[in-house]
């Protein structure tokens, strides 16, 4: 029997505590290991920190503000504060303080709990410009005095002290689906950013839509692997809400950066990914076979052919039967098994990719191979999912039918329109660009152009804001020009440039390591990544990629120059938002000179 009314993410948390127990919940890295907490515990720490933010006078409905990176505390924060009816207020781990200031005032935030004394230094280099911040807490143990700052330790014992213990019950039972869960500050690329008003309603209808016809391949006994940024949408929602509303465990990866390591040690069953991640392991593993001896290349390319010929079986969850599958089982004994095994995806089932699209090539890697990538579709605004593939019809290149209870329709001028009840309730204290955002009859704008095929799949075919318009009137998608570059072995990252000029340009940062071994291969010197972006043969060479992976594109979207850049894009350097999608802006900002460059006297104008 449930204890709690399922109408907030803390009641459910509350109703899972109590069936899972003493089963590991979290799991975080120390020392170099994995280490467990238990549904238990985590309930233990949410009821002391509640306890204190209720002794300090949070009530229903305050502000909360959460500027971490993620770890297992982001969670013990977000369930203490929604579940004494509490706003929790996000701020990315990688805004700056001028951006942190902005959403603390903006949002009206009491208290500031920070992860580590980088986060927390940039909030008291702002604290006297934002007037209602009450308190500040961090996680990590303060180098040198901090006046006015306690530790999350020193926060947990006077929690434990509280009186009035019995208040977190009336507090939790008093909320309704109605009441506001969350403002997501939109990482806006022009202007300040737009504060996403989510209700529990937003979240508990959105969990429940995600697990219609997936009961049966997520369950308590899958395991995680969370680095996503949990300020973000996609992972708050699937990546955390989704595996504790099922009761399964969720290991946080150190970092990005240390990614492969720590697949190979979680060994996840599921995973909620940005396409980046399956862009970087395919070009992985095709860079090593071209490395391999001619042996192993020529098996790894007769698995390859395998993988292909199964993929109309995979996308409809079954398995071949007759020589392909013999010849399926040789390849998963020989290849594939110990590809997984090498990357630490060996028990992995269900993987889900989101934020951006997804190229086809690098889907149907994955899926030919046996493993279930399944791409979906939605916004910050929209808590996020709207649409994903079904396990039974995956259709690479596609984001899949509309979740339960959501409609979609698409407007006169290409635009994806939604209705459900997982569509926000506005921009906080922004009305009119919440009337700017839905339609006369109530649907939300996505700013995403498309189409719906005979399955009811939706097709992402570009974004309003990103739509090249060139000198001659032709509108271009850019996206479907990058991802299809994007294949090529020696680019990384490519921004499509042409508004208003005669033709289509390429701003490319290339795959350095690939292309280090390539120059060696050919005799080409070089002391940096200067060199090769200057040398003549590689731009040849690039050139002849561009070509190659462009060939199947009409004229007109046919890349005409492109520049060579020597530095890889990152949230760090601004060009990237923190879903890992190219700020278009930024980027046309920043290299003004180099696309000047490509369209000489006036040229594109």
């Amino acid at each position: 029997m449930a204890q709690y009314k399922e109408t907030s993410m803390g009641a459910i948390f509350q109703n899972r505590a109590l069936k899972y127990g003493e089963k590991a919940m979290v799991a975080y890295k120390k020392g170099g290991s994995y280490v467990d907490l238990s549904w238990n515990q985590m309930n233990d720490l949410v009821h002391k920190l509640s306890w204190y933010l209720l002794s300090i006078g949070v009530k229903k409905g305050d502000r909360v503000a959460l500027f971490s990176e993620n770890r297992w505390e982001w969670w013990l924060s977000d369930l203490a504060i929604l579940s004494i009816g509490g706003v929790n207020v996000p701020i990315y781990a990688t805004n700056s303080p001028e951006e942190a200031e902005y959403i603390l005032n903006n949002s009206d935030s009491k208290v500031c709990i920070c992860g580590s004394n980088d986060h927390l230094d940039r909030v008291l280099s702002v604290r006297k410009k934002v007037k209602k911040l009450k308190e500040i807490i961090v996680v990590d143990t303060p180098k040198g005095k901090k006046p006015g700052v306690l530790t999350l330790q020193d926060v947990l014992k006077k929690g434990e002290a509280y009186k009035n213990k019995a208040n977190f019950d009336k507090a939790l039972k008093a909320i309704k689906l109605s009441d506001l869960a969350t403002l997501i500050y939109t990482s806006g690329t022009t202007g300040n950013p737009k504060g996403v008003m989510l209700t529990q309603s937003n979240f508990v209808s959105n969990v429940n839509q995600i697990m219609e016809g997936l009961e049966e391949y997520l369950t308590e006994n899958d395991t995680f692997l969370s680095f996503l940024p949990l300020s973000h949408s996609l992972e708050r929602c699937s990546g955390y809400y989704l595996p504790m509303f099922v009761g399964a465990k969720v290991a946080f990866a150190e970092s990005f950066q240390t990614i492969q390591q720590d697949f190979v040690l979680v060994k996840p069953t599921c995973l909620i990914s940005v396409p980046r991640l399956y862009e970087k392991i395919h070009a992985g593993i095709v860079s090593k076979v071209a490395d391999a001896p001619p042996v192993k290349k020529a098996l790894f390319n007769w698995a390859m052919g395998v993988a292909k010929a199964n993929l109309p079986y995979v996308c409809k969850n079954t398995k071949p039967a007759g020589f392909l599958g013999f010849k399926l089982n040789l390849a998963e004994k020989l290849i594939f098994s110990k590809l997984k095994a090498a990357l630490g995806m060996e028990r992995l089932r269900l993987a889900v990719s989101g934020g951006g699209p997804l190229s086809v090539s690098d889907a149907e890697f994955f899926l030919g191979m046996g493993l279930m990538i399944l791409e979906g579709f939605g916004l910050t605004e929209t808590t996020p999912v709207t649409n994903y593939n079904k396990p039974w019809l995956i259709k690479p290149g596609t984001v899949g039918p509309a979740v339960k209870d959501t409609e979609i329709k698409i407007a006169d001028d290409g635009e994806i329109l939604i209705k459900g009840p997982q569509v926000m309730r506005g921009y906080y204290k922004n009305p009119a660009a919440t009337k700017e955002a839905f339609t006369k009859d109530g649907f939300f704008r996505t700013g995403d152009i498309g189409m719906i095929d005979e399955d009811g799949y939706l097709r992402i075919t570009g974004r309003i804001k990103d739509i090249i318009i060139t000198a001659g009137g032709k509108n271009i998608s850019p996206q479907n020009i990058e991802n299809s570059l994007k294949t090529s072995a020696f680019i990384e990252q490519v921004a499509v440039i042409g508004d208003r000029r005669k033709y289509l340009a390429a701003l490319i940062v290339p795959a350095f390591e690939e292309l280090q071994k390539w120059a060696k291969k050919n005799g080409i010197a070089f002391s940096g990544h200067q060199d090769l972006i200057e040398s003549a043969q590689v731009n040849a060479m690039i050139g002849e990629e561009v070509k190659k992976y462009t060939k199947q594109f009409a004229r007109v979207e046919q890349i005409r120059k492109f520049r060579l850049l020597d530095a890889e894009w990152t949230q760090a350097t601004g060009e990237l938002t923190p879903s890992l999608k190219v700020k278009r802006k930024v980027v046309n900002e920043k290299y003004a000179g180099e696309i000047e460059s490509m369209y000489p006297e006036g040229e594109g104008e």
